[in-house]
Protein backbone atom coordinates (compact mmCIF):
# COMPACT_ATOMS: atom_id res chain seq x y z
CA UNK A 1 0.00 0.00 0.00
CA UNK A 2 1.43 3.38 -1.02
CA UNK A 3 1.95 6.02 1.67
CA UNK A 4 1.32 9.59 0.50
CA UNK A 5 2.15 12.92 2.14
CA UNK A 6 1.54 16.65 1.83
CA UNK A 7 -0.65 17.94 -1.00
CA UNK A 8 -1.20 14.43 -2.30
CA UNK A 9 -2.55 13.37 1.09
CA UNK A 10 -4.83 16.40 1.25
CA UNK A 11 -6.32 15.67 -2.16
CA UNK A 12 -6.78 11.97 -1.34
CA UNK A 13 -8.40 12.88 1.99
CA UNK A 14 -11.08 14.88 0.21
CA UNK A 15 -11.75 12.01 -2.16
CA UNK A 16 -11.88 9.48 0.66
CA UNK A 17 -14.29 11.61 2.68
CA UNK A 18 -16.62 12.01 -0.29
CA UNK A 19 -16.40 8.34 -1.25
CA UNK A 20 -17.11 7.21 2.33
CA UNK A 21 -20.08 9.58 2.70
CA UNK A 22 -18.28 11.50 5.43
CA UNK A 23 -16.63 8.45 7.03
CA UNK A 24 -12.92 7.49 6.83
CA UNK A 25 -11.72 3.89 6.92
CA UNK A 26 -8.78 3.57 9.35
CA UNK A 27 -6.05 0.93 9.58
CA UNK A 28 -5.08 -0.65 12.93
CA UNK A 29 -2.45 1.33 14.87
CA UNK A 30 -0.32 -0.82 17.19
CA UNK A 31 1.88 0.63 19.94
CA UNK A 32 4.52 -1.22 22.04
CA UNK A 33 5.66 -0.42 25.58
CA UNK A 34 9.17 -1.52 26.54
CA UNK A 35 8.40 -1.74 30.27
CA UNK A 36 5.16 -3.76 30.12
CA UNK A 37 4.02 -7.33 29.35
CA UNK A 38 1.21 -7.74 26.77
CA UNK A 39 -2.04 -9.32 27.99
CA UNK A 40 -2.64 -10.81 24.49
CA UNK A 41 -6.40 -10.14 24.32
CA UNK A 42 -6.61 -7.40 21.66
CA UNK A 43 -6.76 -9.88 18.76
CA UNK A 44 -3.20 -9.48 17.51
CA UNK A 45 -1.78 -12.78 16.22
CA UNK A 46 0.24 -14.63 18.91
CA UNK A 47 3.40 -14.45 16.74
CA UNK A 48 3.16 -10.65 16.39
CA UNK A 49 3.17 -9.23 19.91
CA UNK A 50 6.91 -8.55 19.50
CA UNK A 51 6.69 -7.70 15.80
CA UNK A 52 8.75 -4.55 16.35
CA UNK A 53 11.50 -6.47 18.19
CA UNK A 54 11.98 -7.31 21.84
CA UNK A 55 14.12 -4.19 22.25
CA UNK A 56 11.00 -2.09 21.57
CA UNK A 57 8.83 -4.12 23.93
CA UNK A 58 5.61 -6.02 23.51
CA UNK A 59 2.57 -4.57 21.78
CA UNK A 60 -0.11 -4.04 24.41
CA UNK A 61 -1.91 -1.03 22.96
CA UNK A 62 -4.02 -0.28 19.89
CA UNK A 63 -4.77 3.42 19.28
CA UNK A 64 -7.93 4.74 17.60
CA UNK A 65 -8.48 7.88 15.59
CA UNK A 66 -5.09 9.15 16.70
CA UNK A 67 -3.17 12.20 15.53
CA UNK A 68 -0.91 11.89 18.60
CA UNK A 69 2.64 10.52 18.42
CA UNK A 70 3.50 7.74 20.90
CA UNK A 71 6.31 8.96 23.15
CA UNK A 72 8.42 5.79 23.09
CA UNK A 73 12.19 5.63 23.01
CA UNK A 74 13.32 4.70 19.51
CA UNK A 75 9.85 5.17 18.03
CA UNK A 76 9.49 6.15 14.36
CA UNK A 77 7.87 9.50 13.61
CA UNK A 78 4.49 7.92 12.84
CA UNK A 79 4.21 5.59 15.86
CA UNK A 80 0.75 6.07 17.34
CA UNK A 81 -0.65 7.88 14.30
CA UNK A 82 -3.78 6.49 12.62
CA UNK A 83 -3.75 6.01 8.85
CA UNK A 84 -6.71 6.56 6.55
CA UNK A 85 -6.87 3.93 3.79
CA UNK A 86 -8.47 4.65 0.41
CA UNK A 87 -8.06 2.97 -2.99
CA UNK A 88 -4.68 1.39 -2.31
CA UNK A 89 -3.21 4.48 -0.69
CA UNK A 90 -2.76 5.49 2.91
CA UNK A 91 -2.15 8.82 4.64
CA UNK A 92 -2.27 9.89 8.26
CA UNK A 93 -5.44 11.14 9.88
CA UNK A 94 -3.25 14.01 11.07
CA UNK A 95 -2.61 15.04 7.45
CA UNK A 96 -6.29 14.63 6.59
CA UNK A 97 -7.32 16.93 9.45
CA UNK A 98 -4.64 19.46 8.53
CA UNK A 99 -5.87 19.52 4.93
CA UNK A 100 -9.64 19.49 5.49
CA UNK A 101 -9.90 21.11 8.92
CA UNK A 102 -13.44 21.77 10.11
CA UNK A 103 -14.89 19.46 7.44
CA UNK A 104 -13.47 16.56 9.45
CA UNK A 105 -13.48 17.69 13.10
CA UNK A 106 -16.00 20.56 13.15
CA UNK A 107 -15.69 24.33 13.39
CA UNK A 108 -15.41 24.55 17.18
CA UNK A 109 -12.53 22.10 17.56
CA UNK A 110 -10.72 23.30 14.43
CA UNK A 111 -10.95 26.96 15.39
CA UNK A 112 -9.67 26.34 18.90
CA UNK A 113 -7.07 23.59 18.44
CA UNK A 114 -6.26 23.36 14.69
CA UNK A 115 -6.01 19.58 15.22
CA UNK A 116 -7.90 16.58 16.56
CA UNK A 117 -6.78 16.93 20.21
CA UNK A 118 -7.93 13.56 21.60
CA UNK A 119 -7.59 9.85 20.91
CA UNK A 120 -8.60 6.53 22.42
CA UNK A 121 -6.92 3.17 22.74
CA UNK A 122 -7.11 -0.37 23.99
CA UNK A 123 -4.68 -1.01 26.81
CA UNK A 124 -4.01 -4.71 27.43
CA UNK A 125 -1.50 -5.77 30.06
CA UNK A 126 -0.88 -9.15 31.71
CA UNK A 127 -0.57 -7.61 35.17
CA UNK A 128 -0.71 -4.25 36.92
CA UNK A 129 1.44 -1.31 35.84
CA UNK A 130 3.27 1.18 38.07
CA UNK A 131 1.42 3.70 40.24
CA UNK A 132 1.74 6.79 38.09
CA UNK A 133 0.23 10.14 37.18
CA UNK A 134 -0.14 12.29 34.08
CA UNK A 135 0.90 15.91 34.28
CA UNK A 136 -1.65 18.73 34.04
CA UNK A 137 -1.48 21.32 31.28
CA UNK A 138 0.57 23.82 33.29
CA UNK A 139 3.11 21.20 34.36
CA UNK A 140 3.43 19.70 30.88
CA UNK A 141 3.91 23.17 29.38
CA UNK A 142 7.22 23.40 31.29
CA UNK A 143 8.66 20.92 28.77
CA UNK A 144 6.60 22.07 25.77
CA UNK A 145 3.97 19.35 26.07
CA UNK A 146 0.27 19.11 26.99
CA UNK A 147 -1.47 17.60 30.00
CA UNK A 148 -3.41 14.36 29.94
CA UNK A 149 -6.79 13.65 31.54
CA UNK A 150 -8.16 10.23 30.62
CA UNK A 151 -11.07 7.85 31.14
CA UNK A 152 -11.46 4.07 31.30
CA UNK A 153 -14.11 1.62 30.13
CA UNK A 154 -13.77 -2.16 30.41
CA UNK A 155 -15.43 -3.75 27.34
CA UNK A 156 -17.06 -7.08 28.24
CA UNK A 157 -16.17 -8.52 24.81
CA UNK A 158 -12.43 -8.40 25.62
CA UNK A 159 -12.57 -9.20 29.32
CA UNK A 160 -13.68 -12.83 29.62
CA UNK A 161 -10.26 -13.32 31.25
CA UNK A 162 -9.10 -10.84 33.89
CA UNK A 163 -5.39 -11.84 33.79
CA UNK A 164 -3.14 -11.41 36.83
CA UNK A 165 -4.57 -8.48 38.81
CA UNK A 166 -7.99 -7.10 37.75
CA UNK A 167 -7.83 -4.32 40.35
CA UNK A 168 -6.59 -0.73 40.11
CA UNK A 169 -4.97 1.34 42.84
CA UNK A 170 -6.26 4.92 42.80
CA UNK A 171 -4.92 7.92 44.66
CA UNK A 172 -3.68 7.81 48.26
CA UNK A 173 -5.37 6.83 51.51
CA UNK A 174 -6.96 9.81 53.31
CA UNK A 175 -4.51 11.04 55.92
CA UNK A 176 -1.42 10.24 53.85
CA UNK A 177 1.24 12.94 54.21
CA UNK A 178 3.59 14.40 51.62
CA UNK A 179 6.50 13.31 53.81
CA UNK A 180 5.41 9.66 53.43
CA UNK A 181 5.39 9.99 49.63
CA UNK A 182 8.71 11.84 49.78
CA UNK A 183 10.28 8.88 51.61
CA UNK A 184 9.01 6.54 48.88
CA UNK A 185 10.82 8.60 46.24
CA UNK A 186 14.00 8.67 48.35
CA UNK A 187 13.93 4.85 48.59
CA UNK A 188 13.70 4.36 44.81
CA UNK A 189 16.90 2.30 44.45
CA UNK A 190 16.44 0.25 47.63
CA UNK A 191 13.82 -2.11 46.20
CA UNK A 192 10.05 -1.74 46.53
CA UNK A 193 9.58 1.89 47.56
CA UNK A 194 6.23 1.10 49.23
CA UNK A 195 4.04 3.62 47.41
CA UNK A 196 1.18 1.10 47.20
CA UNK A 197 1.15 0.85 51.00
CA UNK A 198 -0.28 4.36 50.89
CA UNK A 199 -3.01 3.61 48.34
CA UNK A 200 -6.23 1.59 47.94
CA UNK A 201 -7.16 -0.93 45.23
CA UNK A 202 -10.62 -1.14 43.66
CA UNK A 203 -11.89 -4.27 41.93
CA UNK A 204 -12.51 -3.64 38.23
CA UNK A 205 -15.90 -4.53 36.74
CA UNK A 206 -16.46 -5.15 33.01
CA UNK A 207 -19.07 -2.79 31.59
CA UNK A 208 -18.09 0.09 33.89
CA UNK A 209 -15.32 2.68 33.96
CA UNK A 210 -13.49 5.53 35.70
CA UNK A 211 -12.61 9.16 34.97
CA UNK A 212 -9.09 10.16 36.04
CA UNK A 213 -7.85 13.74 35.92
CA UNK A 214 -4.21 14.86 35.71
CA UNK A 215 -1.92 14.57 38.75
CA UNK A 216 -3.92 11.67 40.23
CA UNK A 217 -1.96 8.50 41.00
CA UNK A 218 -3.30 5.27 39.53
CA UNK A 219 -1.88 1.79 38.95
CA UNK A 220 -4.11 0.25 36.26
CA UNK A 221 -4.96 -3.40 36.65
CA UNK A 222 -5.09 -6.22 34.14
CA UNK A 223 -8.49 -5.81 32.46
CA UNK A 224 -8.46 -4.68 28.84
CA UNK A 225 -9.27 -0.99 28.97
CA UNK A 226 -10.79 1.30 26.36
CA UNK A 227 -9.30 4.72 27.13
CA UNK A 228 -10.54 8.01 25.67
CA UNK A 229 -7.95 10.66 26.57
CA UNK A 230 -6.33 13.93 25.66
CA UNK A 231 -3.80 13.80 22.84
CA UNK A 232 -0.66 13.62 24.94
CA UNK A 233 1.63 10.85 26.18
CA UNK A 234 3.12 12.43 29.31
CA UNK A 235 3.43 10.55 32.59
CA UNK A 236 5.50 10.04 35.73
CA UNK A 237 5.89 6.61 37.36
CA UNK A 238 5.94 6.79 41.19
CA UNK A 239 6.39 3.06 41.91
CA UNK A 240 9.88 1.55 41.82
CA UNK A 241 9.08 -2.17 41.43
CA UNK A 242 6.06 -3.91 39.86
CA UNK A 243 5.64 -7.70 40.08
CA UNK A 244 9.34 -7.98 40.87
CA UNK A 245 10.44 -5.89 37.88
CA UNK A 246 12.38 -2.67 38.59
CA UNK A 247 10.98 0.54 37.09
CA UNK A 248 13.75 2.88 35.85
CA UNK A 249 13.78 6.15 37.77
CA UNK A 250 13.97 7.88 34.38
CA UNK A 251 10.28 6.99 33.92
CA UNK A 252 9.45 8.98 37.07
CA UNK A 253 10.94 12.21 35.75
CA UNK A 254 10.78 11.83 31.96
CA UNK A 255 8.20 14.62 31.61
CA UNK A 256 9.61 16.96 34.25
CA UNK A 257 12.18 19.73 33.62
CA UNK A 258 15.74 18.35 33.63
CA UNK A 259 16.82 20.65 36.45
CA UNK A 260 14.04 19.17 38.66
CA UNK A 261 14.93 15.49 38.26
CA UNK A 262 16.58 15.32 41.69
CA UNK A 263 14.20 17.75 43.40
CA UNK A 264 12.01 15.41 45.46
CA UNK A 265 9.82 18.22 46.77
CA UNK A 266 9.06 19.24 43.18
CA UNK A 267 8.26 15.62 42.27
CA UNK A 268 5.87 15.23 45.21
CA UNK A 269 4.23 18.59 44.46
CA UNK A 270 3.36 17.35 40.96
CA UNK A 271 0.50 15.46 42.61
CA UNK A 272 -2.94 17.03 43.09
CA UNK A 273 -2.99 16.39 46.81
CA UNK A 274 -6.66 17.09 47.46
CA UNK A 275 -7.76 14.80 44.62
CA UNK A 276 -5.41 11.99 45.67
CA UNK A 277 -6.51 11.83 49.32
CA UNK A 278 -10.22 12.39 48.58
CA UNK A 279 -12.18 10.22 51.07
CA UNK A 280 -15.01 9.95 48.50
CA UNK A 281 -12.77 9.05 45.57
CA UNK A 282 -15.13 6.49 44.02
CA UNK A 283 -18.10 8.87 44.10
CA UNK A 284 -16.09 11.44 42.14
CA UNK A 285 -14.50 9.12 39.55
CA UNK A 286 -16.50 5.90 39.02
CA UNK A 287 -18.54 5.62 35.81
CA UNK A 288 -21.61 3.39 35.53
CA UNK A 289 -23.20 3.28 32.03
CA UNK A 290 -26.06 5.71 31.31
CA UNK A 291 -28.70 4.93 28.67
CA UNK A 292 -29.37 7.72 26.19
CA UNK A 293 -33.11 7.58 25.61
CA UNK A 294 -35.57 4.71 25.31
CA UNK A 295 -34.68 3.25 21.91
CA UNK A 296 -34.86 -0.49 22.50
CA UNK A 297 -38.09 -0.81 20.51
CA UNK A 298 -36.31 0.78 17.54
CA UNK A 299 -33.74 -2.03 17.54
CA UNK A 300 -30.79 -0.33 19.17
CA UNK A 301 -29.42 0.89 22.50
CA UNK A 302 -26.96 3.75 22.92
CA UNK A 303 -25.34 4.48 26.25
CA UNK A 304 -22.68 6.75 27.70
CA UNK A 305 -19.74 4.75 29.06
CA UNK A 306 -17.18 7.56 29.56
CA UNK A 307 -18.37 10.99 30.56
CA UNK A 308 -17.91 13.88 32.96
CA UNK A 309 -15.70 16.92 33.37
CA UNK A 310 -12.21 17.50 34.75
CA UNK A 311 -11.75 20.82 36.56
CA UNK A 312 -14.99 22.02 35.01
CA UNK A 313 -14.14 21.10 31.40
CA UNK A 314 -15.33 18.13 29.37
CA UNK A 315 -12.35 16.99 27.33
CA UNK A 316 -13.75 13.77 25.84
CA UNK A 317 -16.52 11.21 26.19
CA UNK A 318 -17.53 7.84 24.77
CA UNK A 319 -20.61 5.78 23.99
CA UNK A 320 -21.39 2.14 23.33
CA UNK A 321 -23.94 1.51 20.57
CA UNK A 322 -25.66 -1.89 20.22
CA UNK A 323 -27.70 -2.51 17.07
CA UNK A 324 -29.82 -5.64 17.09
CA UNK A 325 -29.66 -8.26 14.29
CA UNK A 326 -31.30 -7.01 11.09
CA UNK A 327 -31.91 -3.52 12.49
CA UNK A 328 -31.01 -0.26 10.77
CA UNK A 329 -30.75 3.15 12.43
CA UNK A 330 -29.50 6.66 11.70
CA UNK A 331 -26.83 7.78 14.14
CA UNK A 332 -26.69 11.50 14.88
CA UNK A 333 -24.07 13.01 17.19
CA UNK A 334 -22.94 16.45 18.25
CA UNK A 335 -19.47 16.01 16.77
CA UNK A 336 -16.86 13.82 15.11
CA UNK A 337 -15.96 10.44 16.58
CA UNK A 338 -13.50 7.59 16.31
CA UNK A 339 -15.24 4.19 16.08
CA UNK A 340 -14.13 0.61 16.80
CA UNK A 341 -16.30 -2.49 16.25
CA UNK A 342 -16.48 -4.71 19.32
CA UNK A 343 -18.85 -7.40 18.05
CA UNK A 344 -20.76 -8.42 14.90
CA UNK A 345 -20.83 -7.22 11.29
CA UNK A 346 -22.73 -4.59 9.41
CA UNK A 347 -22.36 -1.36 7.49
CA UNK A 348 -21.81 2.31 8.29
CA UNK A 349 -22.74 4.69 5.46
CA UNK A 350 -21.40 2.66 2.51
CA UNK A 351 -18.45 1.05 4.35
CA UNK A 352 -18.59 -2.55 5.61
CA UNK A 353 -18.00 -3.27 9.29
CA UNK A 354 -16.78 -6.56 10.71
CA UNK A 355 -15.22 -7.52 14.02
CA UNK A 356 -12.15 -9.72 13.38
CA UNK A 357 -11.17 -12.62 15.61
CA UNK A 358 -7.43 -12.30 14.88
CA UNK A 359 -5.23 -9.69 13.16
CA UNK A 360 -1.72 -10.03 11.77
CA UNK A 361 0.59 -7.08 12.37
CA UNK A 362 0.35 -4.80 9.33
CA UNK A 363 -2.87 -6.41 8.15
CA UNK A 364 -5.89 -4.30 7.18
CA UNK A 365 -9.24 -4.74 8.94
CA UNK A 366 -12.82 -3.49 8.58
CA UNK A 367 -13.39 -2.71 12.25
CA UNK A 368 -12.30 0.94 12.56
CA UNK A 369 -13.64 4.18 11.08
CA UNK A 370 -13.70 7.91 11.80
CA UNK A 371 -17.00 9.78 11.44
CA UNK A 372 -16.54 13.39 10.36
CA UNK A 373 -18.34 16.15 12.26
CA UNK A 374 -20.53 17.05 9.28
CA UNK A 375 -21.66 13.45 8.74
CA UNK A 376 -22.25 13.00 12.49
CA UNK A 377 -24.58 15.99 12.65
CA UNK A 378 -26.45 15.13 9.44
CA UNK A 379 -26.78 11.46 10.42
CA UNK A 380 -24.98 8.27 9.42
CA UNK A 381 -26.92 5.10 8.61
CA UNK A 382 -25.74 2.01 10.50
CA UNK A 383 -27.09 -1.44 9.72
CA UNK A 384 -26.56 -4.78 11.41
CA UNK A 385 -26.19 -7.38 8.65
CA UNK A 386 -26.03 -10.31 11.06
CA UNK A 387 -29.00 -12.61 11.60
CA UNK A 388 -28.26 -13.49 15.23
CA UNK A 389 -25.36 -11.45 16.61
CA UNK A 390 -25.67 -7.84 17.84
CA UNK A 391 -23.47 -5.19 16.23
CA UNK A 392 -21.61 -3.35 19.02
CA UNK A 393 -19.59 -0.17 18.42
CA UNK A 394 -17.56 1.99 20.78
CA UNK A 395 -17.09 5.61 19.72
CA UNK A 396 -15.32 8.46 21.43
CA UNK A 397 -15.72 12.21 21.00
CA UNK A 398 -13.70 15.37 21.40
CA UNK A 399 -14.37 18.37 23.65
CA UNK A 400 -17.26 19.73 21.58
CA UNK A 401 -19.68 17.01 22.76
CA UNK A 402 -21.54 17.50 26.03
CA UNK A 403 -21.95 14.44 28.23
CA UNK A 404 -23.47 13.65 31.65
CA UNK A 405 -21.53 14.45 34.80
CA UNK A 406 -19.93 11.89 37.11
CA UNK A 407 -22.51 10.81 39.63
CA UNK A 408 -25.39 10.89 37.16
CA UNK A 409 -25.63 7.10 37.53
CA UNK A 410 -25.70 5.10 40.74
CA UNK A 411 -22.51 3.27 41.69
CA UNK A 412 -22.72 -0.32 40.52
Amino acid sequence: MKTILGEQAGKAAGQALESGQGVFRLAPTWVPRSFLQPGKRIKLHPDDYYALGTHRGGIDERWFGSTTHADNEGAPDDEGLSYVVHEGQRFTLRDAVAALGAAVIGDEIWNQYKRWPVYSKFFDNMGPIPHHMHQNFEQAALIGREGKPEAYYFPPQLNAIGNNFPHTYFGLEPGTTKEQVRLCIERWNEGDNGILDLSKAYRLKPGTGWLVGPCVLHAPGSLVTYEPQWGSDVFGMYQSIVEGRPVPRSLLVKDMPAEKHQDIDFIVDQLDWEANVDPNFKDHHYLAPILDGDTKSAGYIDKWVCYGSVSGKQYFSARELTVQPGAKMTLKDQGASGVIVMQGRGRIANLPLECPSMIRFGEMTEDEVFISAKAAKEGVVIENLGKECPLVLLRYFGPDVKSPEVGSAKNG
